[in-house]
């Protein structure tokens, strides 16, 4: 087994571990992130209904941004998700960083998502 898939797997593990405890319910729904080599996705989900309630990724049309793979382009995705959030009466969300150690992009997108008016 090579580095790349023991660290996939320990990031599943992580995320399984942090999905036992977290739940999006109607009143604070929960704000997914996902991030690879290029891009960075966002999307608030309702775990009762298990319904997408707001999306927003680099390759959304309200980013424009030459490289995608960045911590600009986070903070612009934390932004959108935030807005897009607020535009639906969303206020609270609950955090979860899928695996990934909360540094660098998964960062920058929590605290741009923070200082666009989202509770986490």
């Amino acid at each position: 087994m090579d580095v790349s898939q023991k660290r996939r797997i320990a990031r599943l593990k992580r995320q399984a571990r942090v999905r036992k405890k977290i739940r999006g319910t109607t009143e604070c729904p929960r704000l997914s992130v996902f991030r690879s080599a290029k891009h960075i996705y966002a999307q608030i989900i309702e775990d009762v209904t298990g319904k997408t309630l707001v999306a927003a990724s680099t390759l959304g049309k309200d980013i424009d941004m030459d490289g995608s793979g960045n911590i600009d382009a986070a903070k612009a995705v934390g932004s959108s998700i935030a807005k897009k959030a607020l535009a639906n009466n969303i206020t609270n969300v609950v955090f979860d960083r899928n695996g990934f150690l909360y540094q660098g992009r998964i960062q920058a997108l929590a605290e741009a998502a923070r200082e666009a008016g989202l509770k986490l």
